[in-house]
């Protein structure tokens, strides 16, 4: 654990403030969901709660039979990390956090399709391939993660049926973070 030399009072109902660059650096944003621990040696230690990490097995599972269906490379992920990876090696994209284009295309509930106009979308940070397609996963109202189709040299744009195959994939999964 790392000390940020912070030191915050609780007030009288209770509440902490966590300090704005944290929340910037940690990308916290008000309503976010926190898990809060504590351990043994009387530490609190608050945690961003995701739905969809919850879900990192159905995901991987779901991510699997995508791959297959389109032979694209799949990424999966929550509002701040790939939570699943099928068609790179893992090591690649696995837990890499997402990039600021893809947050704001998630925020603002937008998909974003490959069209050859120049425009391009590098969904992780770090990760040098463009996103082909990438729908936001939305569940009760709130974006949970995306569903991100890479491209490649061979398959630079999608055909319709690759659009329509990550646009179910999306709302299938924000189904699930219903239940």
């Amino acid at each position: 654990m790392k000390a940020t030399g912070i030191v915050r009072r609780i007030d009288d109902l209770g509440r902490v403030v966590i300090p704005k660059e944290i929340r910037r650096t940690m990308r916290i944003r008000e309503g976010d969901p926190l898990e809060i621990y504590t351990d043994a040696d009387g530490e609190v230690i608050f945690k961003k709660y995701s739905p969809m990490g919850e879900m990192s097995e159905f995901t991987s599972q779901y991510a699997e039979v995508l791959y297959r269906a389109t032979n694209m490379p799949v990424l999966i992920t929550d509002r701040d990390h790939v939570i699943s990876v099928v068609g790179l090696p893992k090591r690649e994209a696995y837990e890499k956090r997402i990039s600021k284009e893809l947050e704001d295309i998630m925020e603002n509930r937008a998909e974003f399709i490959a069209k050859g106009s120049g425009e391009e979308l590098i969904p992780i940070e770090g990760l040098q391939r463009s996103a082909a397609v990438a729908f936001p996963i939305v569940g009760s109202g709130d974006v949970t993660g995306a569903v991100i189709l890479l491209s490649s040299d061979s398959q630079p744009h999608p055909s319709a049926t690759e659009i329509k195959l990550a646009q179910v994939a999306a709302s299938f999964l924000g189904k699930q973070t219903e239940e």
